[in-house]
């Protein structure tokens, strides 16, 4: 029997379900989004350098594509950050580097939205319903996620002085536990997936940049591979 592990990453046989991971559908997925604090375990075993690092900084949107001096997946906004925050400023290629690593890959498009908005646990949280098909991954509304503006939520930290709009990304795991038991799923930073057409993945789940439509379920966005900036993490 071949058991899936994702962790927005997919794990072999060999890995073993925790308290981390939540089974969806035959596979398992973990619970948040990864953490500054994973991810430098990572860069810490390997040694690995990021796109962002050595151009100086990731990018930002604002009048236009902007470069960020010192903005990089461990100092997200070029100030100390909580190590909860999710690391962002990689590519595609970055992301699946640390999920090989881990022995592991990201998970398809098909996957992570089955496990984003379907509710298939036997025995679900209050308020969801076994068996439903769900336009947000907090459920039938966006509230709960970290998202622009619809959500009625907002981060213990406000990164606003270096943001245009919103306020910043939430630690992982703090946000409203969604459809499948999962954190994260709608909005805080968009996840890298597998899946798109050559070099343009797919980004699945929002963002704290964008309002609660980019958290439904039909809606589908993609970015070139090589993409680092502020609002795009992973699972």
């Amino acid at each position: 029997m071949r058991v899936s592990i994702i962790v927005l990453a997919m794990c072999s046989a060999t890995c073993d379900a925790s308290s981390d991971m939540q089974v969806i559908n035959g596979f398992l997925i973990d619970r948040t989004e990864i953490s500054i604090a994973e991810f430098q375990r990572f860069a810490s075993a390997t040694g690995f350098v990021s796109q962002a690092e050595r151009a100086g900084g990731g990018k930002v949107y604002a009048w236009g594509w902007e470069q960020t001096p010192g903005w990089t997946w461990k100092t997200p906004f070029g100030v100390e950050s909580d190590s909860r925050l999710p690391p962002v400023h990689l590519t595609y290629d970055e992301v699946t580097a640390y999920c090989e690593w881990r022995g592991a890959r990201l998970p398809s498009e098909a996957e992570w939205r089955e496990a984003a908005c379907f509710k298939r646990r036997v025995v679900p949280d209050a308020g969801f319903v076994t068996g439903t098909k769900n336009p947000y991954p907090t459920g039938y509304s966006p509230i709960g996620a970290n998202c622009l503006s619809e959500c009625e939520y907002r981060p213990p930290v406000s990164y606003s002085d270096q943001l245009d709009r919103g306020v910043g990304p939430a630690p992982v795991g703090s946000t409203k536990r969604g459809v499948s038991g999962l954190y994260d799923m709608g909005a805080n930073v968009w996840e890298w997936v597998d899946g798109g057409e050559g070099d343009q993945k797919v980004t699945a789940g929002g963002s704290l940049w964008y309002e609660a439509f980019r958290m439904h379920r039909n809606d589908r966005a993609t970015k070139p591979r090589n993409t680092a900036v502020v609002y795009i993490g992973f699972r």
